[in-house]
């Protein structure tokens, strides 16, 4: 049996049959469930807006283990409406005269006019969303499409109605993934950001990650988005710069994919790893040690006073999305508490709040296709409580550590296996605290630091190797 949401701005809408119409507030609350039956979720939330009710919606959907439309990845693709070309044989030239713009709603790639339907499918098949508008300019030979991505709130009674007697077929039936795959050759482009205070690597570490490469007959081309990157020329996309869900990096790691090439980062493991909301949801659901969190909606009396009763002081606030410690404040009184709550939510709609627990390091260890490949400590900045003090810039970070897996206490790296499975069989660094024997998963990171002198330090050229070889690897996976 499949349980099938429908997730609102608010509850007005109507329930039909088996399909269970909630608000957001609601779905955040009661259904991180894990022995219910198999869910999906419809997410009719207004999303246009990033960090969005909307686009927490779908995301808290993927880390629940829900299959979810739209998916994060559209949300992002039509966050602004899209523009495409298409052939004009998927319309019947009868709806719309060459020179004429119309316009259709498009309901699950349903559409009422059947001499529509056709060009309904092909765009539900590139962009699979609940509710579409999509304005439709006829020329000779081809359609310009331009789709808009619809809240149900923005919909008319009749297009309600509509909408109504589609979803409720739905419910029934099966929904249908896209896949592709694209022969390719031996060339990967490594995108890097050459004026990048704080890089993923330094220039050692990428010229050692270009020679591994040459050693495995992969030719490695540093490019950056600034220049423009056509990746049409490449077989893979190795991204060494900091990455983030509203950035170019995003952008072309899902070009990349959509191109059949081998990517790392890939588009899930940026989504997954840089929005924090998702990992802790996802933490709490694969019962991956950690610490406590809250995922905070509002900034209520009654919230400030679960805050306190919760986690007393000091206790941390992160924003969603964050690298390099950004974004993450510690409080140690309700003034401040009060005070960090009205900036965050001022820019996103979700806030963590979390218990804080100082160590003198932190571990890092190094995870690709599910293996461990290095560990790091990172001790804490000079009379700071976090790794890096972005407001010194004398001792911006501590010393480190570099040491092998073996070494490595069973707990942690236990746990960053576990940690690393959540997101994905990426490359990813997994932050933990260990305490008194016990770890505790902090963060997964979809590109970590190497640096040529740290990380490198115990493996020294094989970290690179091992690297390049997993593109090796996928490359062959690939039918080259």
């Amino acid at each position: 049996m499949v349980k099938t949401l429908i997730v609102v701005d608010d509850t007005q809408t109507t329930s039909h049959n088996d399909i269970k119409a909630i608000d957001f507030a609601t779905y955040l609350k009661d259904y991180p469930k894990r022995d219910e039956p198999k869910t999906r979720v419809i997410n009719l939330c207004e999303s246009s807006r990033y960090l969005s009710q909307g686009y927490y919606c779908s995301l808290l959907a993927e880390a629940r283990g829900h299959d979810v439309l739209p998916s994060v990845k559209t949300l992002n693709n039509l966050r602004t409406p899209a523009q495409i070309l298409v052939s004009r044989k998927y319309l019947d030239k009868t709806v719309c005269n060459d020179g004429e713009t119309c316009s259709v709603l498009m309901c699950f790639g349903r559409v009422q006019d059947e001499k529509m339907q056709k060009l309904a499918a092909l765009v539900y098949q590139e962009y699979p969303v609940p509710v579409l508008r999509v304005a439709i300019k006829c020329d000779l030979e081809q359609l310009t499409l331009t789709i808009e991505m619809l809240s149900f709130s923005v919909l008319s009674d009749t297009e309600k109605e509509f909408f109504n007697s589609v979803v409720s077929e739905l419910a029934n039936t099966a929904w249908k993934k896209r896949q592709g795959i694209k022969k390719m050759r031996w060339d990967v482009a490594m995108l890097v950001n050459q004026q990048e205070a704080s890089a993923p690597s330094n220039k050692g570490a990428l010229s050692r990650f270009i020679k591994a490469g040459e050693k495995l007959g992969i030719a490695v081309h540093i490019v950056e988005a600034s220049s423009g990157v056509n990746l049409a020329h490449y077989d893979g996309l190795f991204i060494r710069e900091t990455t983030g869900i509203d950035h170019h990096t995003y952008r072309l790691a899902q070009h990349a994919e959509k191109l059949g090439l081998v990517v790392m980062d890939d588009p899930t493991s940026i989504l997954r790893c840089c929005n924090k909301v998702f990992l802790h949801d996802a933490f709490n659901y694969q019962k991956v040690p950690s610490l406590k969190t809250h995922i905070l909606a509002d900034q209520s009396p009654d919230t400030i006073a679960m805050l306190e009763s919760s986690f007393g002081y000091p206790l941390v606030l992160k924003m969603p999305e964050g690298s390099f410690s950004k974004g993450v404040f510690k409080v140690k009184t309700r003034e401040e508490l009060k005070t960090r709550l009205a900036e965050l939510f001022a820019e996103s709609a979700l806030v963590l709040a979390q218990e804080f627990m100082f160590t003198d390091y932190d571990w890092r260890i190094g995870v690709i296709n599910g293996r461990a490949l290095y560990a790091c400590r990172y001790y804490m900045a000079r009379n700071h409580w976090q790794i890096y003090n972005h407001k010194s810039k004398r001792n911006f970070s501590g010393a480190f550590d570099s040491l092998p897996t073996f070494e490595v206490p069973k707990a942690v790296l236990s746990s960053a296996l576990k940690a690393a499975a959540v997101i994905g069989d990426g490359f990813y660094g997994i932050d933990i605290k260990e305490v008194d024997g016990k770890a505790f998963v902090l963060e997964v990171n979809d590109n970590p630091s190497i640096d040529h002198g740290v990380e490198d330090k115990y493996l020294g050229e094989e970290l690179y190797m091992q690297i390049m070889s997993e593109f090796l690897r996928r490359l062959e996976s690939r039918g080259k």
